[in-house]
């Protein structure tokens, strides 16, 4: 199957056609067409059991959906070997775990296992890849340090570079920023908008914050009790309406200084129907 991305420019890089994901008679997700378009940066956003994680993992084949599809590349999901899927998007979880003891070098390598040959011996354009990981990641110097020893913000640029070492067209990351403070939060979404810009990556990412949402993506996709309720840019999706019937919040919305993008400023919960 091949279509059209959401601006209608491009063919979608991932797309989900009818898809429905649940457990038992509970629907998570229900009928949901998604697409995204390659080289842009899709924020996914959404109220807490409004199945945003269960749609992550469903695009990269960690749930398998009850009716409809997942195509990777115009491309059954489904259908493509582990290996392939691999080599074509890099899915970095929400609060990844590893050995204790593994260093950030070990980790890194992981991410090369996809292109590895025989008995995953790598090979110098394996080496290369994680040399260029670790790089573009500021994490060079942190190769021999042990995972475990390093600060919030420091482990996660360890596993964004696992993530980059795969060396996909497409990163998928599922709240890249949580129990991250603020500073490191903004060193990590920076790092992503770069790798967008400079290495034309399509990037997907869950994110709770609405105003970094608005910030670092240009497309915001709203999900609400497994249903895409808006989906568009930033000033279009984040409206008073959508975050008083999605969020159950009265908000302020105003133009941010900075950035230019729109700026949530919440001031009284109404509740939601």
């Amino acid at each position: 199957m091949s279509g059209k991305s959401w601006d209608g420019a491009k063919p979608a890089a991932l797309q989900a056609a009818g898809v429905r994901v649940g457990y038992g008679e509970h629907a998570v997700l229900d009928g949901l067409e998604f697409d995204i378009t390659p080289g842009t940066v899709t924020a996914v956003i959404g109220p807490n059991g409004s199945g945003k994680s269960t749609l992550l993992k469903t695009l990269t084949r960690l749930l398998r959906p009850a009716t409809g599809a997942v195509f990777l590349n115009g491309a059954a999901i489904t259908s493509l070997p582990t290996a392939a899927v691999a080599r074509q998007l890099a899915v970095l979880p929400q609060g990844p775990t590893a050995p204790g003891g593994l260093t950030v070098g070990e980790l890194v390598e992981q991410g090369r296992y996809p292109h590895a040959g025989p008995l995953r011996m790598l090979r110098m354009q394996d080496h290369e890849a994680i040399r260029t990981a670790l790089g573009l990641t500021d994490m060079t110097a942190y190769a021999a340090r042990p995972l475990d020893g390093l600060s919030g913000g420091e482990r996660q640029r360890a596993w964004i570079a696992l993530a980059l070492a795969q060396d996909t067209p497409m990163l998928l990351l599922d709240e890249p920023t949580t129990f991250l403070d603020i500073g490191h939060q903004l060193e990590v979404l920076d790092l992503i908008r770069r790798l967008n810009r400079e290495r034309g990556l399509t990037i997907v990412l869950v994110l709770h914050d609405l105003n970094q949402a608005a910030r670092y993506a240009e497309r915001l996709v709203a999900l609400d009790r497994g249903r895409i309720v808006a989906d568009g840019a930033p000033r279009d999706v984040l409206t008073t309406v959508l975050l008083a019937e999605v969020f159950g919040v009265r908000a302020h919305i105003l133009a941010d200084p900075e950035s230019g993008s729109p700026l949530c400023l919440p001031y009284a919960f109404v509740g939601r129907d």
